[in-house]
């Protein structure tokens, strides 16, 4: 892409310097005006065939024939590059999409993100720095060519319509983040998420109390309002900032020395039928502080004895 503007700027460079060398030649040569020599320099780079602003000299023939004949192979560089481009960008573009349509394709697990604004660019760092796989949806292509020079998966499209999540993999996705500006378009991508997959875990962003309540009738796992949200983090920041620390430290810690993470237990997990007790025992590193069982039930500070099960 890079070599292709260079390409253009030294066509216009190419164009400039014949159209500067045509007009000081006439100037000097016949003595004409600046607009008189641009004008017989363009009439003659563009072969029209208008009439001569008067009548050449010896001298400005046999200039004028070096110019057509310059400025016709000029010209035809010029579309031949143009021609070259331009069959080069498509096939270049043909090919990327085809290679981000494979790289998509091979994603399992992975989450996909509606909407690459403010809110989504944030969401899209965090979770690239925690090594999670996602894939990018909006349909500004000034954010999808930013998308693609952070270096994520992006599918430029409407993120509500059926088709451009199948082709994100929602059948495959673990969750869906519809982070887009408009609270209309959060709550048709929830619905359409949920129809397609009803089991998929759907984070939404919302503007207010009334946006929260439609994206939860939606569908929505959970809803954040990022006014709200900044609000009481400033609070807790004047009121109890090492806490906040704390949960920073545990949440974003990069070391890995300190990190709060959920697990859902499988059938064939080594910690299926253990105890609270065996795995804080035999896994040193872990420390069990909450437990929502399967029916829904949330155990906090769970004791020594607590079975975890599958599904947990």
């Amino acid at each position: 892409m890079m070599d292709g503007h260079r390409r253009l700027l030294r066509i216009i460079g190419a164009f400039v310097l014949v159209l500067f060398a045509g007009v000081i030649g006439y100037m000097v040569i016949e003595g004409w005006s600046f607009v008189e020599s641009l004008y017989m320099t363009v009439i003659t780079l563009s072969t029209v065939g208008y009439k001569e602003v008067y009548t050449l000299s010896d001298a400005g023939r046999i200039f004028t024939v070096f110019l057509i004949i310059g400025g016709v192979g000029f010209m035809l560089y010029a579309v031949t590059t143009m021609v070259q481009y331009v069959v080069e960008f498509r096939i270049r573009s043909r090919l990327e999409s085809r290679r981000m349509k494979n790289r998509i394709t091979q994603l399992k697990g992975h989450t996909i993100l509606c909407g690459y604004g403010r809110v989504g660019s944030q969401v899209a760092r965090s979770l690239s720095a925690e090594g999670k796989r996602f894939v990018v949806i909006d349909t500004d292509s000034g954010k999808i060519a930013q998308a693609d020079e952070d270096g994520y998966l992006y599918i430029q499209g409407n993120a509500s319509r059926d088709e451009v999540l199948q082709e994100a993999g929602i059948g495959r996705a673990r969750s869906l983040i519809a982070a887009v500006g408009n609270d209309a378009d959060n709550i048709y991508i929830t619905l359409s998420a949920k129809v397609l997959r009803p089991d998929i875990f759907v984070v939404a962003r919302g503007s207010d109390e009334e946006s929260e309540s439609k994206l939860k009738r939606a569908g929505a796992d959970r809803t954040i309002l990022p006014l709200h949200l900044s609000g009481r983090r400033m609070a807790m920041l004047a009121l109890r900032p090492l806490v906040v620390d704390l949960i920073e430290t545990t949440m974003q810690s990069r070391d890995r020395s300190l990190l709060l993470e959920d697990v859902k237990i499988t059938t064939d997990s080594l910690m299926a039928g253990a105890t609270v007790k065996e795995i804080e025992h035999h896994r040193r590193v872990i420390a069990v502080l909450a437990v929502r069982k399967s029916d829904g039930r949330l155990q906090t500070r769970p004791h020594a004895d607590m079975k975890i099960e599958p599904d947990d």
